[in-house]
């Protein structure tokens, strides 16, 4: 019976980007075949040159997929229905909104199913199929401060294991281990205009990667415009969550307003770690 292959789901964050240097070290075994790293196109500048400064640390390689022309193209198309009567967007970015009533929902999410898992495991089965393999075990890099988000398997070809919650590693032993071992610090990995962006990561943003949020900040208006347009201003979405336009947003501290951000709201396991 064919051994079953092992790879990393590569998010080029801390966790996972740790996860790939232990197996790099032989501290997590046994040598995966490949790493996959599901690039949306909208990542900012500092996650890819920490991608491509990771590779070249990894004996196995990094293989880079994506779905069609990216997140932020798709997202941003106006589409015309088939049969003619309207028009639509793709309504995989999670928005918040507001009605013409004034009352506020939350948008559902589909970004990382189509940009990040179906890529993923369309990578995973050809892999399977290269090794003449019929089984795959997916590392995630998911720590213990993030154990919530553990999802197992959907499909029957592949087994989801989480090595660092088997080590029981946090976030900050991942940082702690890169530290001991002269590694930089990685970026944290997410689309530049993911509505679940804290205040702190929105000033993150604007202070240390400006172009990169002004990117978000164009995004919202055009996104906008366009869900604007083919809801026929039934409701006007909106990339933060005081729906607000993001350039116009209130980024000062918590403790600068007296208050704490009560929107506990993240990606799921495959994004960001």
């Amino acid at each position: 019976m064919t051994e079953p292959i092992h790879i990393i789901s590569l998010g080029a964050g801390v966790q996972s980007s740790t996860l790939a240097l232990m197996a790099a070290a032989g501290e997590v075994t046994p040598m995966p075949v490949a790493a996959i790293f599901a690039d949306t196109k909208a990542e900012p500048a500092s996650v890819y040159k920490w991608l491509d400064w990771l590779e070249t640390q990894l004996p196995f390689p990094v293989h880079r997929v994506t779905q069609g022309e990216g997140l932020e193209v798709v997202s941003l198309r106006v589409r015309q229905r088939k049969d003619g009567k309207g028009s639509w967007v793709s309504s995989g970015v999670p928005h918040y909104a507001v009605n013409k009533d004034g009352s506020k929902w939350h948008g559902g999410r589909q970004c990382t199913h189509d940009f990040k898992i179906a890529p993923i495991m369309r990578e995973v089965r050809r892999l399977l199929k290269h090794h003449g393999a019929k089984h795959a075990i997916q590392w995630i890099g998911i720590s213990t401060d993030e154990a919530h988000r553990m999802k197992p398997s959907r499909v029957q070809y592949a087994t989801i294991i989480w090595p660092l919650i088997d080590r029981r590693m946090s976030r900050r032993d991942c940082l702690k281990w890169m530290e001991s071992r002269n590694y930089p610090k990685p970026p944290r990995s997410s689309c530049v205009f993911c509505p679940y962006h804290s205040n702190r990561e929105w000033r993150r943003l604007r202070d240390e990667e400006p172009l990169e949020f002004q990117r978000a900040v164009r995004f919202d208006y055009e996104y906008r415009a366009a869900k604007t347009f083919v809801s026929k201003k039934h409701f006007v979405p909106f990339l933060h969550n005081s729906c607000v336009p993001l350039d116009q947003v209130d980024l000062s501290t918590e403790e600068e307003r007296g208050q704490l951000d009560m929107f506990g709201n993240e990606c799921e396991g495959i994004c960001g770690v």
